[in-house]
């Protein structure tokens, strides 16, 4: 018996990257299913890995923007697995460019779904959650909630929201005495298809930053779902994932509002 035995966690964007590594590691891990993405080819592939491995899974298109839908489908799962245990709030997008250069529509549209997102799936699950005796809520930010860089100025706002909006449900939470556990997780540069499928303002080399993501980034969804988990069973109000998420919060304790300085020339030598 572990933490996850015959629990239902339902993911958000589990079409690929961590979504889909954390379903796999919580059909592992004895849990039952429910996956959704606006990626239907993805979250196809998804859900035949998880049959292949005998876990029962639900698999549901869906945009996490979409609130009215997002209450639909909280009620539908409920539903259909007669409860709701944990929320995975994984689905995310990125933009990079200078805010001097993004259009409103691009910051609108990374707020929309990296944050509204987090919002929509936390809002309409919570009481499901909370009917259940035994919940868990586990929204998806970045090391860029808890610092900032260059040219990505709508991601940052974005992953920093999430962090507050986590931390201040977390404490809600504990002193109201529900059942329901908080964590907020942190990622470091997962080998995950984000940079790929991110927009760029108009100048800028997409398949160059890619590359340049691909090459810094060291963590395996497969391992970065696997120290989510840990952390969950653990009851962590906060996961960060690889090194690089260490540092930066280490960077981050140490220099205060400096490391702005520090980042700020280091992306400068970077040409970012």
């Amino acid at each position: 018996m572990t933490y996850f035995t015959q629990k239902i966690a339902v993911v958000t964007g589990a079409g690929s990257g961590i979504g889909r590594a954390l379903a796999l590691e919580l059909v592992g891990r004895g849990a039952r299913v429910a996956i959704c993405d606006v990626d239907a080819a993805g979250l196809a592939e998804t859900e035949q890995l998880i049959r292949a491995a005998g876990g029962e899974v639900r698999s549901d298109h869906l945009d996490v923007t979409e609130r009215e839908r997002v209450l639909a489908y909280a009620a539908e799962v409920a539903d259909h697995f007669g409860a709701v245990h944990q929320i995975y709030n994984n689905a995310g997008i990125a933009f990079t460019g200078d805010i001097e250069a993004t259009d409103f529509k691009h910051l609108e549209r990374v707020m929309d779904v990296d944050y509204w997102g987090v919002v929509n799936g936390t809002k309409a699950f919570l009481p499901h959650l909370i009917a259940s005796g035994d919940g868990h809520v586990v929204n998806i930010s970045s090391v860029f909630g808890i610092i900032s860089v260059p040219t990505q100025g709508a991601y940052n706002a974005a992953k920093f929201a999430v962090r507050g909006f986590t931390e201040a449900l977390s404490m809600e939470m504990a002193s109201r005495g529900r059942p329901v556990k908080v964590t907020c997780v942190h990622p470091g540069g997962i080998k995950t298809n984000v940079a790929r499928n991110a927009g760029q303002v108009d100048g800028l080399d997409h398949d160059g930053l890619a590359t340049t993501f691909d090459r810094i980034a060291r963590t395996s969804p497969a391992r970065a779902a696997e120290v989510i988990l840990d952390g969950v069973q653990k009851g962590r109000t906060r996961v960060l994932i690889g090194a690089d998420a260490r540092v930066i919060d280490l960077v981050a304790r140490v220099a205060g509002p400096h490391y702005q300085r520090l980042v700020g020339r280091l992306a400068g030598k970077a040409g970012l």
